[in-house]
């Protein structure tokens, strides 16, 4: 099986920056898309990033400008770094991975982390 395990979330003020990392592990052959997703109190999970292996990236209209994404393909590890954080950022951020080949295995699985909180205060 494969787990996600994110990390760096945490209480911050308006205008400061945090860095979420997500380590994905088990017998894994390749990851296609690695992402962040988030959802706030009463809304939608939407997505906020994502990169593929070959580093194309995609973001979300809110976060341009603000947030990068990234990831260390021999670490099957994504970051996003959060810069200029709002209070309308304030939510469970999710790792996400998509199209993920496991050694021996011929289809992609797609898998989440279990959430890391991002609390932002004005």
């Amino acid at each position: 099986q494969v787990q996600l395990v994110e990390s760096g979330g945490g209480l911050v003020q308006a205008g400061e920056s945090l860095r979420l990392s997500c380590a994905a592990s088990g017998s894994i052959f390749s990851i296609h898309t690695m992402g962040w997703y988030r959802q706030a109190p009463g809304k939608q999970r939407e997505l906020v990033a994502s990169i593929t292996t070959g580093g194309s990236t995609n973001y979300a209209d809110s976060v341009k400008g603000r947030f990068t994404i990234s990831r260390d393909n021999a670490k099957n590890t994504v970051y996003l770094q959060m810069n200029s954080l709002k209070p309308d950022d304030t939510a469970v951020y999710y790792c996400n991975a998509k199209n993920v080949l496991l050694v021996g295995k011929s289809w992609g699985m797609e898998y989440w982390g279990k959430g890391t909180l991002v609390t932002v205060s004005s």
